[in-house]
């Protein structure tokens, strides 16, 4: 039998505690995080010195629903918002979280 690698036994073992927690068997921690009411989609996509189609290819939006982010014609959802403003705050970790 193959030796398990310490990430391996940790996969495991979360995937045994997720399915223990599904049947209610134990309680896990829950951490609520705000997302952040507005963000400045054109400012965030000018300091990237990135084209619409450039910022969107980029980070995997549709070029339409960035146009109509920045145009005031729609507001990002609240998950989009938190990454738009990791993507303006921390750009290089976004590149290598989506680096293949």
């Amino acid at each position: 039998m193959a030796k398990r690698s310490k990430v391996g036994r940790d996969l495991i073992g979360a995937a045994h505690e997720m399915v223990a927690h599904i049947r209610g068997e134990i309680a896990l921690p829950v951490r609520y995080v705000e997302a952040p009411g507005r963000v400045d989609v054109k400012s965030i996509r000018a300091k990237s010195g990135l084209s619409q189609t450039e910022f969107a290819r980029r980070y995997g939006f549709s070029p339409r629903s960035l146009q109509d982010w920045e145009q005031g014609r729609r507001k990002p959802e609240g998950a989009v918002r938190a990454y738009l403003l990791v993507i303006d705050r921390k750009p290089e970790a976004v590149a290598e979280a989506l680096r293949q």
